[in-house]
This record gives C-alpha cells, sequence and structure tokens, in this order.
C-alpha cells in the first residue's frame, strides 16, 4: 500500500477521516520520480498539509511501499488489517473472525492495546 492512499480512505463504515495508520513492515522500491502531490493529508507524516512545517517528503513516500500494517478508526474503534500491501476494508459481515484474529496474535507486540482488548469487529479479548 502506498502511503498516498491515506490521503483518500476513510473508514467504510462511520466515514471518519483520517484513519490512524500503524505500519509494521515496508520496502523500498525503485519508482521514477514525478510523484503527485496529496491533497488534505500526508500519511507518510501523519499530518494534515495545513499542520506540516515545510514541504512534504513526497519522493520518500513515493518510493516506500507499506507491506504489513493496520488501519484504525478513532471515531468506530473499528481496525483494518493491511496484509501483502493490501488494505482489507471490508464490512463487518465480510470479514472472517479466524483471519482477524491471526493477523491480530501475529502482529500482537505492534498492535496498541486499545485495538487488542477493545477493536471491533473482532479482539484478542474477545476471543
Amino acid at each position: 500500500m502506498k502511503y498516498r492512499l491515506m490521503d483518500l480512505l476513510a473508514c467504510p463504515i462511520c466515514r471518519s477521516f483520517p484513519l490512524e495508520l500503524h505500519v509494521f513492515r515496508t520496502r523500498r522500491i525503485e519508482v521514477e520520480l514525478n510523484p503527485a502531490k496529496c491533497e488534505v493529508y500526508c500519511g507518510y507524516a501523519l499530518k494534515r498539509l495545513d499542520e506540516l512545517e515545510g514541504e512534504p517528503a513526497c519522493s520518500e513516500c513515493w518510493r516506500t511501499e507499506i507491506i504489513d500494517g493496520l488501519l484504525f478508526c478513532e471515531s468506530c474503534c473499528r481496525w483494518y488489517p493491511i496484509e501483502n500491501e493490501i488494505p482489507r476494508m471490508l464490512p463487518d459481515d465480510l470479514r472472517d473472525q479466524n483471519d482477524d484474529l491471526r493477523f491480530l496474535a501475529a502482529w500482537r507486540s505492534r498492535v496498541p492495546e486499545e485495538i487488542l482488548r477493545k477493536g471491533k469487529p473482532f479482539s484478542l479479548s474477545a476471543s
């Protein structure tokens, strides 16, 4: 997943923006640079553009691919895994509880405690 997506993604359940990003694993890629700039939110800096001091690091952002991580909506406490560069932002009824719990357990040391205990639709305390 590109950090650039953070400028576009909102919670599919409550429509809250921006989402909180937790990055577990990344990789560098080589790209020809002529990066498009974000419009509202810089996912790489995790700030709204009007809150940034100086220019955003667009070239670094475009050279970094998020392999594994987690998106979290503070408004409704839902979390969405990022696995193999793909954010899985499905509604609750289409999510697989076993897959989600396996993901949380695998990244337990990197997932914030609030998500482990109270995350929706599944958490490790509810299993």
